[in-house]
Formats: C-alpha cells, structure tokens, sequence
C-alpha cells in the first residue's frame, strides 16, 4: 500500500472485476473485498485511534451535534493531516482506478473523515452527498465516496445503510417520502473498500450490537470543478503540507490555480487548438 515518493503507484492490472464495475453503475454501489492485508489494517486501526486519543487529549470533541443523535458516533475530520497513511489511503491503486473510471482524469478529494459507530450509535438524517454539494438535477456522477471498512461491517454493528438505484433519482422532487424505510444494510469484510456513487440516497445505521464497534473512512472525491467541501490549504499544517509530494497535492486541489482544466484549450491563442470533447459536442449538437 506505499505509495513511492515521486509519485502514484502504478498497476499493470485492473482491481476492479467486471461484476464490480457493473452493479456501481448499474446498482450505485460495489464492494471490493480485502484491500488491506492484517498488517496494513492494524496500521490504519492504530493511526485512527491515535487521532480519537490526541482530539480527547486536546479537549476537541468528537461527536458532531449537527450530524448525530448521540456522542455513541465518533466523528474525526482532517484525516490527511493526523498520519501519513490516510494520504496513502487516498492513493491506493484501486481508489485511483475506480474514480477515475467513473469521474474521469480530472479529480480531487473533497473530504475525508472517520466515522466509528459504537453500541447505542443511531442513524443521521438520510441523504445523498452529491445532493449535499451540487444543485439539481443530478444527470451524471460528480461524486464518488470510497469507503474504508476499519472492522467486519454488517447491519447489527451501524453498517452504513443505502437505497440501491437511488442514483437514479435527478432531482429531489423524485425522491420519495419513505425513502429512509427502504435502506438496506452494506457488508463487506474488515479491510475492504466500498464505492458508492455520490447520488445515492444512505444513512448510518444503528449500533445494537453490546460490545462491537463499528470504523470506517470516508473518502469523498469530487470531479475538479466542484468545491471542495474541505480548504486543504488552509486546513492542512504547515508540516503535513511540506510532506507533499506533486500527485498528493494534485488530488487534494492545493496550490494556486483551481477550475482550468476544462476550457484550457479556449485560452490558446492557436487557431487551430483542438477543443474538449465537451464544448466539440456541444457545437455540434447547436450547429
């Protein structure tokens, strides 16, 4: 899971099977079991509760009042900046393959968190993130969430739940009263990675287990001209930002230009400057 210092790594075969890539796009969401061998998971488990351990020391809370109905749900924001691993995390082959795929080149990390539902945990309100940042409707995927699985994830221990084809919804007019009741419950093994299409409608479950707890990370990747929910500039240490390299900082959306990409090709000052496929068809569709 290293990641070499000048850069990403790189794999000559795909991590993703068909049968994945199929049901994400046809069903929202796809498990891909058993990223993490048992020492990279003790590594990531102990990093996070380093960080729980060093927020309490600091008097910082962990339970957002805004989200949760009780403090059983620890919250840990910033997770680039607390250890080295989570910014590996972020660039794990399969991650970068998948939401490539399905956002295209163009990508940057909106947010990553912690999330660890303990017993007596309940659900938040039912939502669906892409509908969080970007206004309807909601015709393609700006937004993929990659979700870390820290423990065994099944429904009793506050398993994320989420409605299955709910990325089909476009605008919120479409989406139904009782959506909430329709949930169902992800599982997957310790050391998984879960994507989940940023349309789609979920929740987090309800810890009912007596001792069990409950840890996932949320990545949330953004295609690049959509704010960022998190300033990495201003929200990462002097330090952590200084142990960046290129491609880290690349897929957090640092430094100072921020939405060129997609009509770069309109500010040169050839004629004969080949267009994006985008702005092409689009002139064709009008012409």
């Amino acid at each position: 899971m290293t990641i070499p210092a000048g850069g990403e790594e790189k794999t000559a075969m795909s991590m993703i099977p068909d049968n994945a890539r199929r049901q994400l796009r046809e069903e929202g969401w796809c498990v891909l079991p058993k990223l993490m061998n048992p020492p990279e998971l003790r590594r990531v488990n102990d990093a996070l509760d380093r960080v729980v351990g060093e927020m309490r020391r600091r008097g910082a809370s962990t339970h957002s009042a805004l989200l949760d109905p009780n403090d059983s749900n620890i919250r840990v924001y910033n997770l680039p900046d607390w250890d080295p691993v989570f910014v590996e995390l972020l660039r794990h082959p399969a991650c970068l393959e998948i939401v490539r795929e399905v956002l295209g080149e163009g990508v940057i990390v909106s947010n990553f968190s912690g999330n660890i539902a303990l017993p007596g945990s309940r659900p938040m309100r039912i939502h669906s993130d892409q509908a969080l940042s970007v206004p309807d409707p909601w015709l393609e995927p700006w937004a993929l969430n990659l979700i870390w699985c820290l423990d065994d994830v099944y429904d009793a221990n506050g398993a994320t739940r989420f409605v299955p084809r709910s990325h089909k919804y476009t605008r919120f007019s479409e989406v139904p009263k009782d959506l909430a009741e329709q949930t169902v419950a992800f599982e997957a093994p310790a050391g998984s990675l879960i994507a989940m299409d940023g349309r789609v409608w979920h929740t987090s479950g309800s810890n009912r287990t007596e001792s069990a707890r409950r840890a996932m990370l949320f990545g949330y990747y953004v295609r690049d001209f959509v704010r960022q929910q998190v300033n990495w500039d201003v929200c990462l240490s002097p330090e952590t930002q200084a142990s960046l390299d290129q491609g880290a900082r690349e897929l957090l959306g640092m430094g100072p230009k921020a939405n060129v990409r997609i009509g770069s090709a309109l500010s040169r000052l050839s004629p004969d400057a080949e267009l994006p496929d985008i702005l092409s068809q689009g002139a064709r569709e009008n012409a």
